[in-house]
Formats: C-alpha cells, sequence, structure tokens
C-alpha cells in the first residue's frame, strides 16, 4: 500500500511541475511571446543601426569636403552656382 501511495504521490509532483512548466508565469507559453518580441527588436535594432551608419557616412562627408554640402544646397534648398541656367520641365496639365 505505501508503495502505490509514493506512486501517486511522485505522478501528483511530476503532474504539479508539468503544469508549471506550461502554465506558469515563467512558462512555455511566456518564452515564447518572449522569443517572438525579442525578434522584433531585433529587426528594428538592425534598421537602426542601417540608419546610423547612413547618418555617420554622410557626417564624415559633409566634415571631409564640400561636395556634399553643394548636393545638399542643390537639391534640398534648390540652390544653383552663379554662371549656370537651371531649366526645370514640368508636366503639361491634364
Amino acid at each position: 500500500m505505501s508503495s502505490r501511495l509514493l506512486t501517486l504521490a511522485l505522478v501528483a509532483l511530476l503532474v504539479l511541475v508539468h503544469a508549471d512548466l506550461w502554465f506558469g508565469k515563467n512558462g512555455v507559453h511566456r518564452v515564447m511571446e518572449l522569443q517572438r518580441r525579442l525578434g522584433a527588436q531585433q529587426v528594428k535594432n538592425e534598421a537602426a543601426r542601417e540608419r546610423n551608419a547612413q547618418l555617420a557616412a554622410e557626417v564624415r562627408d559633409l566634415k571631409e569636403g564640400l561636395e556634399m554640402v553643394e548636393e545638399k544646397a542643390r537639391y534640398e534648398l534648390g540652390m544653383i552656382k552663379p554662371d549656370e541656367v537651371f531649366v526645370q520641365i514640368t508636366p503639361p496639365p491634364r
């Protein structure tokens, strides 16, 4: 009789451990959710790293030469050199 009681106690303990593993505070579902969120954050971090590298290259170009300054002045501010002729072609109205 005592071996049967011991077996039942061990099975009950095993069920409790498994229940905590699957449905507990730090169970499998929580770990899977955290892994999903980690993956999404890693994607955002990689995009931010690429943007930072692009900005660092732009800053380096601005520090090293005037070509980038000239390009920005032309495209963002619409500036032209003194002896240049600016021609703008617009599509005809419909």
